[in-house]
């Protein structure tokens, strides 16, 4: 658990939940699932001596389910937003995590398995935000870093870097988890290029059927964890547009700059969906043009095959006649009868030759 108390005077980091809420500034719980499945009585009793109020029991199961899609849920003294993270799990706790929600191992690319999406709760109070990641959540500790390094700076310059609310803390963190997605398009774009690639070559046998087949269901998996995703923040903007009133100027340019945070995480996440859509398109467009150019490769071997039968089926009509069982037929007795007959095949021949060639019968296809 780590649990950091941000302020106009900068960030400091302590082992435990402080007994009661600074003068000025809010309180991060962060905490891991097993964490929070083992101590949350005592998260309770926390909250309950910082902000007045406890968890709803069904929001407890929610931050303690780990193959919860992502959903935006609200009471009069709190929100709760569970949102599903899109990361690289290279860690045995993550991986021991994955595990212990039942999902499924990924096929396809090793980019593809290595993407670990697992929920992360957030429960945002007036003053504290609860956050339940992942064991050794990479997001989590990138984002507690970069607020203990503005706090290491001038107060001026941390308190313009710090987040204002509990509220913007989590859109931060939300952010930089999307970003980490964004991070790694590159890898997994060359990845499929490669398939597509081997898909395209007309000399190479493309045979890894299974595990395109499961890179496009995997693809189809990340296209339905981004809706979800994209759905849940859009339900938190709709939340925050109904806030009441705000007394003063400057809360309410507070609340202007969090609809703005949360329309530019929004945008981050249909950055997300259009790429794994643009990805699930190239796959599917590199499987047709490779069935095209397989039917294509083979309509030329069928059309060259039906162009040679028909140049010899003359030939073999010729030497059909000649070996006829009758006593007379013109030129079998004669000594120039078998160059003549070699001659008229051979003229035969070429004739439909140039024929099917003037045709472009056994013209070759571009590449």
């Amino acid at each position: 658990m780590r649990v950091f108390t941000i302020g106009p005077a900068g960030v400091s980091e302590s082992a435990a939940p402080p007994a009661q809420l600074p003068a000025q500034g809010h309180v991060w719980i962060a905490c891991s699932r097993p964490e929070f499945e083992a101590g949350w009585p005592q998260l309770q009793a926390t909250l309950q001596a910082l902000c007045g109020l406890q968890l709803v029991d069904l929001h407890v199961s929610d931050l303690l389910n780990a193959q919860l899609p992502s959903h935006f849920d609200y009471t009069s003294q709190y929100d709760l937003l569970v949102f599903r993270r899109l990361a690289t799990g290279n860690g045995r706790a993550e991986g021991a995590d994955t595990a212990r929600a039942g999902t499924a191992r990924r096929g396809g690319p090793p980019i593809l398995r290595h993407i670990d999406t697992s929920p992360v709760g957030f429960a945002v109070f007036e003053r504290v935000l609860l956050s339940v990641h992942p064991a050794d959540c990479a997001a989590r500790d990138a984002y507690a870093t970069r607020l203990l390094q503005a706090s290491s700076t001038e107060v001026r310059t941390a308190s313009s870097r710090l987040p204002a609310s509990p509220a913007d803390l989590m859109l931060r963190v939300i952010n930089q988890m999307v970003d980490g997605f964004l991070d790694l398009r590159r890898e997994l774009t060359r990845q499929l290029d490669h398939w597509q690639t081997e898909l395209l070559n007309p000399r190479t046998r493309f045979s890894n059927w299974a595990a395109l087949l499961d890179a496009r269901l995997s693809l189809h998996q990340l296209d339905e964890i981004c809706e979800d995703q994209r759905s849940a923040i859009q339900d938190w903007i709709e939340t925050v547009k109904t806030w009441p009133e705000m007394q003063t100027p400057a809360m309410e340019r507070e609340r202007d700059l969090l609809l703005v945070r949360s329309r530019d995480v929004l945008e981050h996440i249909e950055r997300v969906v259009h790429h794994v859509r643009r990805l699930e398109q190239s796959v599917e467009t590199a499987v047709q043009i490779h069935f095209n150019a397989q039917s294509n490769r083979t309509n030329d071997i069928m059309r060259t095959l039906t162009v040679l039968t028909a140049i010899f089926l003359p030939l073999n009509l010729i030497a059909g006649i000649f070996g006829m069982n009758f006593d007379v037929i013109p030129l079998i007795h004669e000594d120039s009868g078998f160059w003549w007959a070699m001659a008229s095949m051979g003229l035969t021949a070429v004739a439909l030759a140039l024929l099917f060639w003037r045709k472009r019968y056994l013209e070759r296809s571009g590449r």
